[in-house]
């Protein structure tokens, strides 16, 4: 949106016009109250969802019998005029006019005259501003459920090119158990779309409407909120007036649910940027997805990442922002809620960046085959599975953990893997040991002992592959 902004501390022949709400007053505001009053340097971004809502009530005021039809049609033509100018970038905002609402209907009553005093019949900033803020919240919903799928997408994508290779996985940050690269990858699916589930039930939790509830306390004209809210695809009205106009719960709930996301992709980020780095070498991004350094000519640095990581400081410090904004307002609106959308707008800004810049890493890096299977070894990831097999063999889990302790004592002593052990050496810890150990030692064989459900197991893997090529309507083949 590229339309013209005015201000008149740089131009000062333009004189100051009477504010729309300015009758019971004598004198204007100073020119410090304005500039610091003014919103509507950032809440033009509303100014679609603002026509959208004024073209409904025009409509159903019209419909009520509160204007006539030709009144109506009269703002719906100058409404669509000055959305005309606006995205073509001819619409000069002013801030005198306060904020993105008083721009429009002062536009449009220089444009059209009489008729566009009408269109503030039975409705307040109030209930105005909130509408517009829960129908621009539902449109943001769905663009950050898209950038989640397409991540999803990619991080499924990257699964299917790693068939079959074997990572460590940790706890601590210390090597753990071995587990499968499609395991571990598709954990921030399965996040990600509880991600996308809070989202949803936000989305579903805010679409009512708040439009007709005026100030606070509604209207005695004979409008029809039923109407307004059908037309604006809103479930239902608000019930309470009240209610409808003073609580940003639902940019709360939104912010909660960006927060959550950008944790998610933090620790993504953060799991990359140390698997890109020379001590663990198991990842590398290409060209096209890192930057280096000014002074040193040898650094590939994974930045995109390292910023997903940083980013997330800014969503959950949107949030907790707009916490501190809300903690301690009495009912119902206060003008503090003007401050509720740089932090909401900078959320959604900031978590679209980071799912759009998470899937074009995914898309651009390449695992280590040979490099993970190098070091894979290290850390006796085989043990727990070692343990199991002396369950099998009927002791209790305790002794064998125990008994595998030792064995581990036993491997780093003699500086080997449990799998270098002979049976006699093995049997010197606990005469149980027989034979068939082996199959239970090295990560191979330990990873196709897991078999329960939503573990690392081959065929438990495939299954879950399965479902999720499904669930995003992939072709399995997709790479």
């Amino acid at each position: 949106m590229a339309s013209r902004e005015l201000d008149k501390e740089q131009n000062p022949k333009i004189p100051k016009e009477n504010k729309l709400w300015g009758g019971r007053f004598e004198d204007s505001v100073t020119d410090a109250v304005e500039r610091f009053s003014e919103s509507v340097s950032f809440d033009k971004e509303l100014y679609k969802h603002d026509i959208m809502g004024s073209r409904a009530h025009a409509t159903m005021l019209a419909h009520q019998g509160l204007m006539t039809d030709s009144d109506r049609d009269s703002i719906l033509h100058g409404l669509d005029e000055i959305e005309r100018r606006i995205e073509a970038g001819n619409f000069v905002w002013r801030t005198d006019r306060e904020d993105v609402h008083m721009n429009i209907e002062a536009a449009l009553t220089d444009m059209i005259g009489e008729p566009a005093k009408k269109l503030h019949t039975a409705r307040s900033r109030n209930d105005q501003v909130v509408t517009d803020l829960r129908l621009w919240c539902r449109e943001a919903i769905d663009k950050i459920l898209a950038r989640i799928k397409q991540l999803q997408v990619a991080l499924v994508s990257l699964a299917l090119k790693n068939e079959g290779l074997i990572v460590p996985g940790y706890t601590h940050l210390q090597r753990a158990q071995p587990v499968l690269l499609q395991h571990l990858l598709l954990t921030y699916v399965e996040q990600l779309e509880r991600d996308a589930g809070r989202l949803v039930d936000c989305k579903d939790r805010m679409n009512f409407c708040p439009l007709g509830a005026c100030a606070l306390a509604g209207t005695g004209l004979p409008i029809n909120r039923f109407m307004t809210s059908d037309a604006l695809g809103f479930t239902a009205p608000m019930r309470n007036s009240i209610d409808a106009v003073s609580d940003r719960d639902f940019v709360l709930e939104f912010l909660s649910a960006n927060s959550i996301t950008a944790i998610h992709l933090s620790r993504l980020g953060e799991e990359w940027v140390l698997w890109a780095s020379e001590e663990f070498g198991f990842l590398t991004p290409s060209d096209s997805v890192s930057t280096g350094s000014s002074i040193m000519p040898q650094k590939k640095n994974p930045d995109p990442m390292e910023l997903v990581r940083g980013k997330s400081a800014r969503v959950v410090g949107d949030l907790v922002t707009l916490l501190v904004l809300c903690k301690g307002l009495p009912q119902a609106y206060n003008r503090d809620l003007q401050e509720d959308k740089e932090p909401l707008f900078d959320s959604v800004r900031t978590i679209l960046g980071m799912l759009e810049v998470t899937t074009e890493f995914a898309c651009n890096i390449t695992f280590n085959h040979a490099k993970i299977e190098r070091v894979l070894p290290a850390g006796h990831l085989d043990a727990t599975t070692l343990a199991d097999y002396l369950v099998k063999k009927g002791l209790p889990f305790r002794t064998s953990h125990e008994i595998v302790g030792r064995s581990v004592a036993l491997c780093i002593a003699r500086n080997c893997q449990l799998s270098d052990l002979t049976l006699d050496q093995l049997r010197s810890i606990n005469p149980i040991f027989e034979e068939d150990v082996y199959e239970y030692l090295g990560v191979e064989s330990s990873v196709k002992k897991f078999g329960s459900y939503g573990s690392t197991g081959s065929e438990c893997v495939a299954e879950q592959l399965k479902f999720w090529i499904a669930k995003l309507h992939m072709n399995q083949t997709q790479e």
